[in-house]
């Protein structure tokens, strides 16, 4: 019963366009940049050489254990990889753009696969998702338009104060008896535009903004989850559309090696996230949010 109960939502014609549009989206991309390798531009190294290189270093391979780590916590949590990947291009000595861009990228395969992997196994909500849709997007291109003109950084400790409140109203809801919200959520399309937003200005945002304020709210961690994460595909999709960044010079391994390593974590997040207890990832939710707040807070103020 467990599994014939998710089925029909997995299944649903909405839903299968989605994934079906995903899916293409993503073999189309994969391909553009696979001709691109193997048919370099002129001047360039040929395609093998540039792999052996890559494979060679060491850029590639940490990235990859990055974009593991990342994918496993955003495809069962509905947030933070980002915000991790950003923090390790930072770290590397990238440029706040530079790290922006190359997040897109990469988010753009990992969002797609792991929103393929929920709605097949029955995590996603079609009518939140559909819901979540436009509005995400919408809010995508806005926070594209606003990066260009103001100065992000203004924002940063509103929104991290913010979601430091937020993530200890999880915490607290943990550990009290759990109610399920009875209908559907509202204002979802102002808070999905609200997320779009953040996550373009950011790099990541969109996770911890709806999927804490929605779960918080008392709707259903899991399908919250994997409604709001395969939405992300489609608000990183309008996001790398404004930007027109497809490619970034000199850190295209460490972008291969976190589209790499999220692909692979993609498919066992989805599963993680159906088997885990629903006041475990409250719990888990509320630490995740106010940790990443704080510490954004900190560096905000640094």
């Amino acid at each position: 019963m467990k599994l014939g109960a998710a089925r029909p939502e997995a299944l649903h014609p909405a839903l299968r366009a989605a994934t079906w549009f995903t899916a293409a989206a993503l073999a189309g991309l994969a391909l553009y940049f696979a001709a691109r390798l193997i048919f370099p531009p002129g001047g360039q190294a040929p395609g093998l050489q540039a792999i052996a290189a890559m494979l060679a270093g060491s850029a590639f391979w940490s990235a990859l254990a990055v974009g593991l780590l990342a994918q496993l916590v955003d495809g069962a949590l509905g947030m933070g990889y980002g915000v991790t990947a950003a923090s390790f291009l930072l770290g590397l000595g990238a440029s706040p753009a530079v790290a922006s861009a190359s997040v897109h990228i990469a988010k753009f395969f990992t969002c797609g696969v792991s929103g393929i992997a929920h709605a097949r196994v029955g995590n996603v909500n079609r009518r939140l998702f559909l819901r979540l849709l436009v509005p995400g997007a919408l809010g995508a291109v806005l926070g594209v338009l606003v990066v260009t003109q103001l100065d992000a950084a203004l924002l940063k400790p509103w929104v991290a104060a913010y979601l430091a409140v937020i993530g200890v109203y999880i915490l607290a809801r943990a550990f009290r008896a759990l109610r399920r919200r009875q209908g559907e959520p509202r204002h979802v399309g102002k808070l999905a535009l609200f997320g779009g937003f953040l996550d373009a200005i950011g790099g990541g945002g969109w996770g911890p903004v709806v999927t804490s304020t929605l779960v918080g709210s008392g709707s259903d961690p899991r399908t919250t989850i994997g409604s709001v994460n395969f939405a992300e595909f489609f608000v990183t999709l309008a996001t790398a559309a404004s930007f027109t960044l497809l490619a970034v010079e000199g850190t295209w391994p460490v972008v291969a090696g976190l589209v790499v390593g999220g692909v692979l974590a993609a498919p066992f997040a989805a599963r993680l996230c159906r088997g885990l207890n629903p006041r475990l990832l409250l719990v888990l939710v509320g630490l995740l949010v106010t940790l990443l707040s704080l510490h954004s807070f900190y560096r905000a103020l640094a």
